[in-house]
């Protein structure tokens, strides 16, 4: 059996610093169909005006990334918590279904170059049509980290 890797502490500061905490849902973009709180916790149950607390905030997405990371520790050719950590925050932050739809998912599986792959986390750095300098900061921190 395969031994399932979990995310690092380092991805959980990250995903912090780059989603931020918010205690009353928002939606993070005009083009947003849902409504977020918390660490970037956009689901069904988030509904505008709602407020939690910091220590919510921590159980919503210890509870997403669950879901996330079982995915990723589907994926056979994810070898080293760099590549994990790197994906786990590609995915909570563009959803499971773009990745597994994505190029990005179509070259690791195919055993594409570092560089080929690290190119295919930058090509998502748009929102509404605009590139989004923290989607960029994050996407450069994903690559970088695919690569460790």
């Amino acid at each position: 059996m395969m031994m399932k890797i979990r995310a690092s502490d380092t991805l959980i500061s990250k995903l912090k610093e780059f989603e931020g905490l918010r205690l009353v849902a928002y939606k993070p973009t005009k083009a947003e169909r849902w409504w977020t709180i918390g660490y970037g916790h956009s689901a069904g149950d988030v509904r505008a005006g709602m407020r939690i607390n910091e220590e919510k905030a921590e159980e919503l997405l210890r509870r997403d990334l669950f879901f996330v990371e079982k995915f990723i520790n589907g994926i056979p050719k994810v070898r080293t918590q760099g590549q994990f950590d790197a994906l786990v925050s590609f995915a909570y932050n563009v959803g499971v279904g773009n990745l597994k739809s994505s190029t990005l998912l179509k070259k690791i599986m195919h055993d594409a170059p570092t560089v080929e792959i690290q190119r295919e986390f930058m090509k998502w750095v748009n929102s509404g049509g605009k590139q989004l300098a923290g989607l960029v900061k994050r996407r450069k921190w994903e690559a970088e980290r695919w690569g460790e």
